[in-house]
Formats: C-alpha cells, structure tokens, sequence
C-alpha cells in the first residue's frame, strides 16, 4: 500500500469509518430483509445524480399479448356488462352469484398463476389493465379480482411453495374451485410487521390420528379482503421453537402457512363494513390450533423467512392493484367530468367554459395522462422481473393520493349531480372507495415519511449500503480497507454532485444532455439538475443526521418527494416517446412535467427551510439553489387547452380515458352522460345560429328553447331536421343532469339500514 494511501487512512478513512460507525442508522431484521429483498431500478439512476436517460428510453414498451387482448375484448368485456354497481353495493352487498361463478369459470383469479397449473400468466401490465378498466365498472368487483392476483396464497405458492403443494392448491386457485385470503394485519399490527402479536410453537400434535410435527398457532386478524368468502387463509405469525425440535434458533421469526377455511377451529366469514363498499373484507381467528409442519408455504426450510417471502411479492403487488384503482379513477373522471361540463349550462354556457371549472380540469386531465404513464412504467418494471420496492411505494402512494385530488375536483365540478347515490352516480362509490386504498399496502403516511426515502436513500445510493456492509464486517481490517476504497469512490462522487448543481445553477441547466430534441428537451435537463440536487441533499442529510434521520420523517419525506416526481416525471417522457410523441397530448405532458418539477422545487424549499441542522440547509441551498428554486406549477394556458379537449370528442380524448368503460345499455351510467355529451356535441353549429340570431334580436332572449326553435325555423334560419336533433340532444342533456331520486319509504325503518341488503 502506497505512503499517500496509507497516510489517508490513518488520518482521515479511519476517523471517518469510526465516525460513521457511531452514526450509522440503526436497521432492524425487517428493514435489512426489506432492502435485501427487493432490486434497484430505474430509481437507482434517479439517485444517482446523473441519469441515463436513454436507458430510460430503452426500456420495452408496454403492450398486450393476442392472448391477453383476446381476454380483455372477450371475457372482460363480458364481465362488465354484467355488472351493475348500485345494486352490487346499495342493494345486495355482494357481486351477484352469477358474477362469482364467471369469475370463477373464466380464471379471473388466475391471472399470475402459470399454465402449467391451469392459470393465465399474463403480464403485470395485463393484470394492471384489467384491473383498471374494471375499476372504472365498479370497484367492489376490481378489489375482488384484484386481491388474488397481489399478495396472497397464489404468488406465494408460486414463488416458494413445495412441488406437493403448488400441484395441488394453484389447479384449485386457477380454476376458482378455492377462493384464498391472505391474513397479515391485525389490530395493533398492521405496518411494523416485526410486531406481528400472532404466535406460532413448533411442537408434536395429532392430525389425521398421527403424531406428527407441526405448529400450534393463536391468530387474531382485521381488516383481511375476501376472508369472508374464503375457502383458504394464508397466515403470518411469528414462530418460535422453545424445544428445539427443528433447530438451535428459539426465536425462528415471522413464518406463513396455508389453512384451509373449514378446518376445525378457524373463524372465519364475519364481514367489516369498509365505507358502505360491497367488496368481502372481514375478520378472522383461531385459538391454539394445531397444523402440520407440511402446511407452511414452502415446508420446513421456509420457517422464519416469511418476511422476506412477503416483501418480495408485496413490491410486485404494491404496483399493479392500487395504481390500477388510481389510474381508474383518473380515465373515469377525465372522460365523464369532461363529459359533464360540456353538457351542464349555467347562464347559457357550458360550465367548462368558466376558467374555475377549468383549472380543475387542467388537473383532472393532466393527471390522468400522468396516471396512465406512471402505471405503465412501473408494471414494465415488473415485467423485466425487477423487485423494485421503492418504485412500486412511490406509484402507491402518489398515485392514490393524485386520484383522491382528481376525484374531489371531480365531485366539486359534477356538484349535486355528485352527491345523490343512484345507478345514474358513477363517481359516489369511488368517493367512497379511495379513502380505502391510502390504507391498504401500506398507509400513505407510512409510505411517504418511511419507506420511499428512508429505504430509497439507502438502498438506491450508490455507496451507502456498501459503507454500511462494510461497517457491519466482523473483520475489522478489511472492513476499514473496503471503507477506504467506498469514501474515496463517495467523496468524488459529492464532488461531482456539488460541483454539477452549482453549474446547473448559473446556467439555467443548458449544459445537460437530452436524449431528444423538440419542446421535451428541457425537462430532461431539468430532471437531471433535481438529480443532481438530491443526491447532495441526501448526503448532507445523511451525513449531519445520521441515525437520527430515521426519526425525522418530515426531512425524509420531503427528499422522498423529490425522488417520486423524478420518477412520475421519468414516466411522462417514457409514455410520450413510446405513443409516438403525439403532438395532441403535449398540453397534458407539459402539465405533467411541469407540475413534477413544481413539487420537487417545493419539497427542497421545504425540506432545507425546515432541515434540523440550520447552517446545513443554508449550506445545501446555496449549493443547489444560489439565485433560487424558480420551478412554477403549470400555466393556466395548459389548463385551458387541456379543458377544451376533454370537452371535444375524438382520438385525443379517447387516447386518454381508453380504460374507461361507457357501457352500451340505456342504464349505463357513464352511457348516459356519452350520449347527451355526443349529441350536444352534433348540434353545436345549430346552437350557434341560434344564438346569433338571439344576439341579434330576430329571436327573444327570454322565451323557452322549443318556442326559440319554432322562430327559427319560421324565419328560415334552421331546418325541420335541426330542430329534430336539437330536441333530441336537449332530452338527453336533461336526463344526463339529473338524480336519482327514491320512494321516501326507502329511507324509514326497516329499509335501507348499514350492514343489511335493501
């Protein structure tokens, strides 16, 4: 080793390795398997300060196989027709038994359960799609579908379950003869898995009049979709082996097993009432019952390694069922608000026309694109048989809080069309349904101020988590020369970083390199100076705080926004490059960008406003930011332009909302309001004649429409046949505004009441 080497050690990689130890967060058993489990992505990149762009680009673009397309154009296509959303939910509580058995018939439960078994295996962007165009339906049937096709008994099995048990459970699952659950949360157990209070002993019992090895388990669970309908539960519990009967460890750690629904003593069936949604979801319990050792996915070697099972699937899940829900309520509300606002008229003109309503739906529709290109991107991710948990925690999270947004905005345009349940309401039950998936996989808060950052700043830097192997290595010499060798590599790296940002500042980003040329060249420059950005606030966050950034969950959260919006930004220029950059959708992707780099400006003023170390968050702004953070939320011309097109039939708004189930019966919801919006649409330049005339005095301001229509057509100004469409466009516009209105019988005793069918 050389003189400089060796004097760098001593007298500065040696200080700051002890220093380092001493800061170190702290990981728990969970939190290591959770970052061991899952696989950096596109979010590596991201953090890296200097992103590829055009391997973003490269990777495949998302597509439907024939057989896949054949399913969506076929069965689903069938499904949905069945499917009747206010009586599923208001009447029966339940989806019909006829829609149970042609799930069941058509393996809609098997979407991810291979061939060989008689499942489907289609593609994480198959399953996402159809989960999406569902949801738009109804979400009660999406959450049906969705949760056998995320984390459960079928992807488990898949994964690591015995040959003996894969050949006789996933024919059963594939061809709907078994209908699983998966029970992982409890009362007090829901995020911090480690606290799991259900206790599992390893011990000898009989079944089936042998004494055989095998686990007495007590299990206590909540709030567990499809438990009520189950016919198996898969269970996690925390296992331990005080005789050592399987090994030396006493404490094995968190184990999963498969139970079926009618063993004795299982408690099952009981429902929970999730925001008045018919979807089954209930509690399930069992007290000391015995099963064999045979039972536990994966048989004996599995024990204790139930975390890192559920970790693994838990990514791939966390990124197609609750962004599917998401994007759904995007393509519903962008098609039908649109819809709406074209046909609502107040003081004589479409309410669209009011910029008020307009800045909704600049959101409404920018969102939406935004959805979409967020949903595929991260179900490529999947398809590339990537892991990538903090990708997947990013498109949850921000994905069902963006369709929380949407919807409000959605509701607070539709007004009292919203608010009065009834087959004609397509946006109530949705209202209803978001609050449940921020809770779901889990909790929002949870994933925005823990995982997205405080895993991501880690597991995605590309030194932290050596520096922490390093530090974790028994063997101290090498351990200090492996960490010699890393802070060289991460001290040039900061330099980089600093040096980058401070260039990026003065120059407006010009320098940065684009991939592409045209009006998308920009963002790309731009993103990269955020990269840039964050991977020197990361390292002067992780530097200053140390361990204590785990407990600051307000600084993590923050960066952790940087990082999502990268990433939803990332997503924009991908679907835009991949469609062909139609030049019809630049009004939403410049929307898009320009609302992502709008909240990365805002989380890094926030975040070194408020950053606990004052002097370091000066210090790091005036590296980043020396003349400001001037990144402004979208302009109101987009708002505009992106109004008009929602409000405009054709390809553009049929590109963006091509999920979005319309329906072909005259009950249809969403129907209703197509064809009033279609109509209105076909008699535009006749309402325009009109009104020129009324402007002009040849016809009375103040007088009905027919008699208007009668004037007109006596002063030559419109034809017999123009007052024909005309009538028939105002019928439909005025079936399309009203409510659903009931028998007030309905509403007394002994009518409608929480927990009982109409």
């Amino acid at each position: 080793m050389s003189t400089f080497v060796n004097m760098r050690k001593r007298y500065f990689s040696d200080p700051a390795f002890k220093l380092f130890k001493k800061v170190l967060p702290p990981l728990s058993d969970t939190e290591r398997e959770a970052m061991e489990a899952g696989s950096v992505w596109w979010d590596g990149e991201l953090f890296s300060g200097s992103p590829n762009w055009q391997t973003l680009l490269d990777y495949p673009q998302p597509s439907l196989n024939a057989e896949e397309q054949a399913f969506m154009d076929n069965q689903l296509e069938t499904l949905l027709a069945m499917l009747d959303d206010f009586q599923i939910v208001q009447e029966d509580k339940d989806l019909p038994p006829q829609v149970w058995e042609f799930l069941r018939k058509e393996k809609f439960f098997s979407l991810i359960i291979g061939k060989e078994y008689g499942g489907l295996d289609f593609s994480a962007h198959a399953n996402s799609t159809i989960v999406t165009r569902i949801a738009t339906r109804s979400l009660s049937a999406a959450v049906s579908v969705m949760v056998p096709n995320s984390l459960g008994p079928g992807e488990l099995l898949s994964h690591y379950g015995t040959e003996e048990q894969k050949d006789y459970w996933l024919p059963r699952l594939a061809n709907g003869t078994d209908i699983p659950c998966f029970a992982l949360t409890g009362p007090e157990a829901g995020s911090d898995a480690g606290g799991i209070p259900d206790q599992g002993t390893v011990c000898y019992g009989n079944f089936e009049g042998k004494e055989v090895l095998g686990i007495r388990v007590s299990w206590n669970k909540r709030y567990i979709t499809l438990a009520p309908v189950a016919t198996v539960l898969g269970l996690a519990f925390k296992l331990q082996d005080p005789d050592g009967l399987i090994g030396d460890k006493k404490d094995i750690g968190i184990t999963c097993a498969l139970i079926p629904a009618d063993y004795p003593g299982v408690e099952i069936g009981e429902r929970h009432d999730p925001l008045n949604l018919a979807f089954m979801n209930g509690p399930t319990r069992g007290q000391d019952i015995f099963i064999p050792m045979e039972w536990v996915i994966g048989g004996q070697d599995f024990v204790g390694r139930g975390w890192r099972m559920l970790v693994e699937c838990l990514s791939a899940g966390r990124g197609i069922s609750l962004p599917a829900l998401g994007t759904a309520v995007g393509h519903l509300t962008a098609r039908a608000t649109g819809a709406y606002a074209y046909v609502r008229k107040q003081f004589g003109m479409s309410i669209g026309n009011f910029e008020g309503v307009a800045q909704a739906m600049g959101r409404i529709g920018g969102y939406t694109y935004l959805l979409e290109a967020a949903r595929t991107l991260t179900t490529t991710s999947l398809d590339m048989n990537e892991k990538p948990g903090i990708v997947t925690a990013i498109a949850k999270y921000h994905m069902t809080e963006m369709a929380r947004t949407i919807l409000n905005d959605a509701m607070d345009i539709h007004a009292g069309r919203a608010i009065q349940l009834g087959p004609m309401n397509y946006l109530g039950h949705h209202y209803f349904g978001m609050p449940v998936a921020i809770t779901v996989e889990g909790a929002n808060i949870l994933t925005r101020n823990l995982m997205i950052f405080g895993q991501g700043a880690t597991r995605c830097h590309p030194f932290v988590l050596k520096e922490m192997e390093a530090a974790a290595n028994p063997d101290a010499e090498q351990a200090s020369r492996d960490f010699d060798v890393l802070l060289s590599k991460h001290i040039s790296f900061a330099i980089k970083n600093v040096s980058g940002s401070l260039l990026n500042a003065f120059t407006g980003s010009r320098f940065n390199r684009a991939p592409v040329s045209g009006e998308t060249a920009e963002y790309y420059r731009h993103l990269s100076r955020m990269s840039r950005g964050l991977a020197v606030a990361a390292d002067f966050a992780m530097l200053s705080l140390g361990g204590e950034l785990k407990r600051r969950e307000m600084v993590s959260a923050r960066l952790g926004d940087v990082l999502s919006h990268l990433y939803l930004a990332s997503a924009v220029l991908k679907r835009y490059e991949d469609e062909g950059r139609q030049q019809q959708d630049l009004p939403m992707v410049h929307y898009a960008l320009q609302h992502c780099l709008h909240q990365c400006g805002v989380a890094f003023d926030e975040v070194l406003s408020n950053f606990p170390r004052k002097g370091i968050g000066r210090l790091v702004r005036t590296l980043v930011f020396p003349l400001g953070i001037h990144y402004p939320a979208p302009k109101d011309e987009l708002s505009l332009a992106i109004t008009q097109a929602l409000m405009t039939p054709g390809a553009q708004r049929d590109r963006l909302t091509h999920l979005c189930y319309i329906g072909e019966k005259e009950s249809d919801p969403v129907a209703i309001m197509e064809r009033a919006f279609v109509a209105m649409h076909a008699v535009k330049g006749i309402e325009k004649k009109i009104a020129k005339a009324v402007k002009s005095g040849e016809i009375p301001r103040k007088i009905s429409l027919s008699a208007k229509l009668e004037i007109a057509l006596s002063a030559g100004i419109i034809t017999k046949d123009d007052v024909e469409k005309m009538h028939n466009a105002e019928q439909l516009r005025q079936q399309a505004i009203q409510v659903d209105h009931f028998p007030a019988e309905q509403f007394k005793k002994g009518g409608l009441q929480p927990g009982k069918a109409a």
